[in-house]
């Protein structure tokens, strides 16, 4: 999974991503991308509501997300801001549909 220096923490950091991130959305997710303005860990913050599902389903499809995160952060720019917010549709959605729609938008983005 992703470690902790991976992941963004704050509040602030989420509505800062979201509001000044490049967006790219697809079915299933809503992926912001704020460009490296220093070098350091890319960081990822996932939204998942409870529009997705239950509490199983919402943990679920942000485990899903980690990993695929964790599977794509080699290709993403060192010290990307990355939010992922998920649809309600990713609850049903198969792991390498949700993967190669991730990995398109992080490739568009954040390459």
């Amino acid at each position: 999974m992703l470690p902790r220096a991976n992941r963004l923490t704050d509040g602030a950091e989420y509505k800062a991503v979201v509001r000044r991130g490049a967006r790219c959305s697809g079915p299933h997710a809503i992926t912001y991308v704020v460009a490296p303005a220093q070098s350091g860990a890319t960081r990822f913050g996932f939204i998942v509501s409870k529009q997705v599902g239950g509490a199983v389903v919402r943990n679920t499809v942000r485990r899903r997300l980690k990993a695929i995160c964790a599977q794509e952060m080699p290709r993403v720019a060192a010290g990307s801001r990355i939010v992922i917010r998920a649809l309600p549709a990713a609850a049903s959605a198969d792991f390498g549909v949700l993967r190669a729609e991730i990995g398109r938008c992080l490739e568009r983005r954040a390459a």
